[in-house]
């Protein structure tokens, strides 16, 4: 079993960056592929990027491919999310979630993520 927590979120304005961290307890963190998900005011949670145990793969929705990078440091039980050019559609908030599974797989559903943290709000102003 894993426990999550997420942090960096904030307000910034359209353009600007941030970079979000997810703290993992427990143990064989790299037995987990890692994702990261947002819930904007009135909308369903979609998912945003996800990375492999040993980050040999990763997945990104369309709206943020090219903006926002997730990474991993498996000796420090951290996932992050860098999160460049922000725009307005941005504004959510950012959930880190944990799927214990081998090999290369990223889910993009949230159901096929067990654990999943309290979120953090990120609020980027036009």
């Amino acid at each position: 079993q894993v426990q999550l927590a997420e942090s960096g979120g904030g307000l910034v304005r359209t353009g600007g960056s941030l970079r979000l961290s997810c703290a993992a307890s427990g143990r064989a963190f790299n037995a987990y592929a890692m994702g990261w998900f947002r819930q904007a005011p009135g909308k369903g949670r979609e998912f945003v990027a996800a990375i492999s145990g040993k980050s040999l793969n990763t997945a990104y929705a369309d709206s943020v491919k090219g903006r926002f990078t997730i990474s991993r440091d498996n000796a420090k039980n951290m996932v992050y999310l860098q999160m460049n050019s922000l725009k307005p559609e941005d504004t959510a908030v950012y959930y880190c979630a944990g799927d214990l599974t081998t090999g290369w797989y990223v889910g993009r559903g949230e159901n096929e993520y067990e654990y999943w943290g309290q979120g953090t709000q990120v609020t980027v102003s036009s």
